[in-house]
Order: structure tokens, then C-alpha cells, then sequence
């Protein structure tokens, strides 16, 4: 039986020239989520937005908002970006010292909740939390910029996180980013992925609305 593959571009390689039109046309390619990606150029190499943007992104589509915070200190900002209109909030396991608070925090003001790997963290972390969340981001690239080519080692981990849903959980979702195209969807499907973030892939392409239905189409070559 074919599984359901959720696709969600991820902003942070629009245009924000012309954003409400890159949004429209991520609309109209019948994407699932956005993504959008929220770096403090301290716990990653680079600055973009922060809740401004993602209210501004609200107003603009229906879609549900999934969060990715590269930030250090995450629990001091998951108020504002309840506020701003963040459907879901994921956080990284590497910037947490008290986990659980945070995941139950985000969960008290109605928001679903992620924890996200970078690639040198390993899967087994995710042992005590994962019975607390909705997702969990394997990053398939080390978090900062767009555009990065995709590290082949993480698909290992893919199916290690994979079996680990199965056994707490098979409705979490196992989401990943980075270096995510046509010619590795496939794959990362058949390790056990159920959602798929690109930004590059997608942005990049002349026509996104079919860059988006072509890379959900490969999902299943």
C-alpha cells in the first residue's frame, strides 16, 4: 500500500522580493506545509527571521506552519512564536537542557511539538522524548544555509529513527531536510520518511508549483 507523503517547501530559498506570490505558487503546487526556518547566527552560521515574518507568512496562507528553531535558548521565544501563528514548533535536541519543560510548554499553548538531529547527533537520543512528540527532523545537512549537498550517512539513521517510531508511535511524523530533490526522495521515503523538506529543489525551478508535484512523484519511483 502506497503511504502519504507530505511535502513542505521550505521558504527560507523563496524570493522575498515577492513572497505572497512564492507562497500562492507553493499553494497551487498542492504543498502540504510550509516550512519555515528560523536561525539566531549563534547556534547556526547564519540569521533569518523571526516571529514578524512567520505572522506575516500566516496571514498570508492557510497552510499549517512548521517551525524549525536553529536557535539557542528556544524556551525563551515559544510564546511569541505561538503568537506569530506557528502551527507546529521543533526545537533541537542539542540546544535543550531540560527537554521535556519545553516540549510540554509548547504542547500546553496548542501547538504541535518536533525535536530535530543535527547529523553528528545520534538517533538514540531521541529514546526518552520520543513517546512526548508529534515528529522528529533528521537533518540531512549540517543546519545554516540552503542549498547544501546532502549527506549520504544519514540514511542509516533515517531507518534507525524509523524503527523507533514504529515501536513508540507509527503516527509521529519523520520529517527531513536537506539536500532533499527529485533523485533522492525515493530513497529517503523507502528508509521511512513521511515528510519531505526542500527548499532548494523547489525555489530554484522556473515553475514550482510542478517542481513540487515532480518531487512527490519521485517520492514513489
Amino acid at each position: 500500500m502506497r503511504k502519504t507523503i507530505t511535502i513542505a517547501p521550505s521558504i527560507l530559498s523563496a524570493d522575498f522580493r515577492n513572497l505572497e506570490r512564492q507562497i500562492k505558487l507553493v499553494e497551487r503546487g498542492d504543498a502540504d506545509w510550509i516550512h519555515l526556518d528560523v536561525m539566531d547566527g549563534h547556534f547556526v552560521p547564519n540569521l533569518t527571521f523571526g516571529p514578524m515574518i512567520v505572522k506575516a507568512i500566516r496571514r498570508l496562507t492557510n497552510l499549517p506552519l512548521d517551525t524549525h528553531l536553529m536557535i539557542s535558548n528556544p524556551e525563551m521565544y515559544i510564546e511569541d512564536f505561538q503568537r506569530a501563528g506557528s502551527d507546529r514548533l521543533i526545537v533541537h535536541i542539542e540546544t535543550c537542557v531540560h527537554l521535556h519543560r519545553t516540549i510540554q510548554r509548547i504542547k500546553k499553548l496548542g501547538m504541535s511539538t518536533g525535536v530535530t538531529l543535527n547529523p553528528s547527533t545520534p538517533a538514540v537520543s531521541l529514546k526518552e522524548i520520543l513517546p512526548y512528540i508529534d515528529l522528529v527532523l533528521v537533518m540531512t545537512v549540517n543546519p545554516g544555509f540552503g542549498g547544501q549537498q546532502f549527506i549520504r550517512s544519514m540514511i542509516k539513521k533515517i531507518r534507525e529513527v524509523s524503527e523507533m517510531i514504529s515501536k513508540v508511535n507509527p503516527k509521529i511524523y519523520l520529517e527531513v531536510d536537506g539536500g532533499v530533490e527529485e533523485s533522492n526522495a525515493a530513497e529517503l521515503v523507502r528508509a521511512g520518511a513521511t515528510v519531505l523538506v526542500a527548499g532548494h529543489s523547489i525555489f530554484s525551478k522556473k515553475n514550482i508549483p510542478q517542481a513540487i508535484r515532480r518531487l512527490r512523484t519521485a517520492a514513489f519511483r
